[in-house]
């Protein structure tokens, strides 16, 4: 189950008060004062991991609370430091705080490592404020609190290209052609209910992600369907792929691409400038060249690269997979130009003399 999106509190570890004690020994007449600090308090960290793909199990655990450190004792002992928290999060998650909505994190990395909440420092017992005319100091601090913050988590999947189109418009079968990912396949709208991810591989040893959300319909920008749930998550994507179903003779396939475009664009005005490739799909049952041609010029007119596939036969898989990942993906192999410094002038001109010397 994909849960993508989390409220949380975290409550940092309060710093242990310090202690008001004095010296009794034998033979010490005037021992002084030897309260020790307080311990202070654990911290709450979050790390990022590639080992999680969702915010599933925050719904069970949202509260977190660090230790407290121990108070200060006496002969100048201080107290121990509270145990930290580590909470760890799939990689692609951003942490909000939940009450003004800033943005306070944002995880791509594996391994990535940010400090939630700080403990609280430790208060100072009262062999900290001797001096030179304060002998006997009987003043000592009281720990300080830990932070406390109520946290938004939410998770938008890092993957290199996006399949986004209307519903039933053939991504999940796509997904299942071009990777080993294996979504819910059937002949009804919504099929998909969640984000799936699949690994494509090529034969030069190149890979990249690519994401499928469920299908979006006009006015998703406003609520409709299940498209603005999870559009979010082809925001970090490099690429777009654009499917339009050829099979569907009932719907006008330019109407459809020119709504779903808007739709990203008032969603986000970034998506709709990402790189894009139109692909017509299902061309194995396709019955109207004239709205294939259609859609090849609307795609031609706005740069984008146009490929007509079927993946039930495989008819243009691997022109769209190559395609794919040279947008999405460095250059195989780039040149790189080395500069090797040029030899010294003095060394040249030595070694011409000792050749004349030699034949003279």
């Amino acid at each position: 189950m994909l849960v993508d999106e989390v409220k949380i509190t975290v409550k940092a570890g309060d710093g242990g008060n310090g202690c008001l004690a004095f010296r009794r020994e034998k033979y010490v007449p005037r021992g002084g004062p030897s309260g020790g600090d307080g311990g202070d308090g654990g911290d709450i960290r979050m790390v990022a991991t590639i080992h999680r793909n969702t915010l599933l199990h925050f719904r069970f655990n949202p509260e977190y609370t660090a230790q407290r450190g121990r108070h200060g004792e006496g002969s100048n002992c201080k107290g121990h430091e509270g145990t930290a928290i580590v909470i760890q999060v799939p990689v692609g998650t951003t942490v909000y705080d939940d009450n003004t909505g800033e943005k306070l994190h944002d995880f791509t990395e594996d391994k990535e490592e940010w400090l939630a909440a700080k403990g609280g420092r430790g208060g100072r017992g009262n062999a900290r404020f001797t001096s030179s005319t304060h002998q006997a100091p009987t003043e000592h601090e009281a720990g300080f609190p830990g932070e406390y913050k109520r946290l938004r988590l939410e998770l938008r999947l890092l993957a290199d290209v996006g399949l986004v189109g209307y519903p039933n418009a053939g991504k999940s079968t796509l997904i299942s052609r071009i990777s080993a990912a294996r979504p819910k396949i059937a002949d009804y709208p919504f099929t998909t209910l969640e984000p799936n991810l699949g690994v494509v591989q090529l034969p030069d040893h190149r890979s990249f992600v690519v994401a499928d959300i469920p299908g979006i319909i006009e006015g998703a920008h406003e609520g409709r369907g299940l498209g603005i749930q999870f559009l979010k998550h082809v925001e970090r994507t490099k690429a777009l792929v654009h499917l339009v179903d050829m099979s569907d003779t009932t719907r006008d396939p330019v109407h459809d691409f020119e709504t779903l475009m808007a739709e990203l664009e008032a969603f986000n005005e970034d998506l709709a400038k990402k790189p894009m490739v139109v692909v017509a799909s299902k061309m194995d049952v396709a019955q109207d060249p004239d709205k294939v041609m259609a859609v090849r010029h609307l795609a031609e007119a706005r740069g984008c690269k146009f490929f007509e596939i079927s993946s039930a036969t495989g008819q243009g898989i691997d022109a769209l997979k190559f395609a794919l990942a040279d947008l999405a993906l460095p250059p195989l192999n780039p040149v790189v130009e080395h500069h090797y410094p040029a030899p010294r002038r003095d060394a040249v001109e030595e070694r011409q003399d000792a050749v004349e010397d030699a034949s003279s």
